[in-house]
């Protein structure tokens, strides 16, 4: 395994910063190469994840150039009622193979005096048009009535998904477990996968399968979760407040019990309370994720550096000797990334330097904090080849 660091971009004006950028790929055609199209947008610093505008950067050339960032209007919040408007973020494009078209899937969010609401989210998705590179206004995942009340705060972001051979779309999300009304933000939330169809144009719900919930004494449930299928075997990883968590399955479904990623040694990972994505090459297997106890107390619950190690897919442990960082630690939080295939044997992670710095709960505004380690909200692409 080779890896190679790029940084696309840097610098921010401190008072917002890129987050999450994360690539999709259309294949190349008629001997061109592949194009990539990376979603990001805008945080407010002074706010919890208080998203703006949202973006995309363009390569033709392999990721050595990049056209933008571009405004993408149809993705910006709309207004809903004095004080309240709505967005979509937290963005995964991905390549459909069946219609041939570039899907991002995302998750609604509701603002009320530029503030998150938290008071209902949904899967959202948008499709991109390479000819005039904008992406359709999003919308939202419709669900049958039965299950609207179930369904209230649900949203696949931040995922990864897997495409069936028949073209159907396996959607790892998370939902909110208690009904409408009380705190917002005690809520608990389970994840399920959602199987989808999608004809280039609509993305439609066809059925779901478990509902994984996590110990009660363990934060707030499972979230953020991404799934992968390797040799006919689906694998899922699930954010939890306490450790991160994986389960096995063999329809991409019904799943096993969650339980802790450790390492071979019988350890536990360390990582916590934040996103974990796959990468599968040749049947191999491995996780990139963020941990504890790699010289980082300083930085965000742990949130950098950026890592990468292969699974042992019959035990669910990480490979403790394969480690390798995949991004470095310059104090700011390395969260937020996406995981996508680029060639045969070439894969890109994308990820930005979050300028919030570790500090009093729930997060310390100041930024300088970040760059006194040398951070400065850079994007970095970095190459993974076998």
């Amino acid at each position: 395994m080779n890896i190679e660091n790029q940084i696309i971009r840097d610098g921010y004006d401190r008072k917002t910063c890129w987050v999450h950028p994360r690539c999709g790929i259309i294949p190349a055609q008629n001997g061109s190469s592949p194009v990539g199209v990376m979603t990001m947008w805008k945080t407010r610093l002074t706010g919890n994840d208080t998203f703006s505008e949202t973006s995309d950067l363009r390569t033709e050339d392999g990721g050595k150039t990049w056209d933008g960032p571009t405004p993408q209007k149809n993705l910006w919040r709309r207004p809903l009622s004095e004080g309240r408007d709505e967005g979509a973020c937290d963005w995964t494009p991905r390549w459909h193979a069946a219609s041939g078209k570039l899907i991002n899937i995302g998750h609604s969010v509701v603002y009320h005096n530029d503030e998150v609401a938290l008071s209902e989210r949904k899967t959202v998705y948008s499709v991109y048009d390479p000819t005039s590179r904008i992406w359709s206004s999003f919308k939202k995942l419709a669900f049958p009535e039965s299950l609207r009340e179930k369904f209230y705060n649900e949203g696949a972001g931040c995922v990864q998904s897997v495409e069936l051979g028949n073209g159907q779309l396996l959607i790892p999300t998370y939902f909110a477990i208690d009904s409408p009304g009380g705190d917002p933000f005690e809520r608990d939330y389970a994840v399920t996968v959602l199987r989808c169809s999608f004809d280039g144009e609509t993305l439609r719900y066809i059925d779901h399968g478990d509902e994984l919930r996590a110990p009660a004494d363990s934060g707030r449930g499972f979230s953020e979760p991404s799934i992968c299928e390797v040799n006919g075997r689906f694998y899922l990883t699930l954010r939890n407040d306490n450790s991160a968590c994986v389960a096995v399955g063999d329809d991409g479904l019904h799943f096993s019990p969650p339980k802790n990623w450790c390492w071979d040694d019988g350890g536990e990972l360390g990582s916590y309370n934040t996103q974990q994505h796959f990468l599968v090459h040749e049947g191999g297997l491995h996780l990139v994720y963020t941990r504890r106890g790699a010289d980082n107390d300083h930085v965000f619950r742990h949130r950098a550096p950026l890592f990468i190690a292969e699974v042992n897919q019959e035990s669910l442990r990480i490979v403790r000797d394969s480690e390798q960082i995949l991004a470095p630690n310059r104090g700011a939080r390395l969260g937020n990334f996406g995981v996508t295939k680029y060639g045969e044997n070439e894969y890109w992670i994308t990820v930005a330097e979050w300028m919030q710095a570790a500090g009093p709960e729930p997060i310390c505004f100041d930024s300088t904090i970040c760059e006194k380690y040398g951070s400065n909200n850079a994007i970095y692409l970095v190459r993974v080849r076998f």
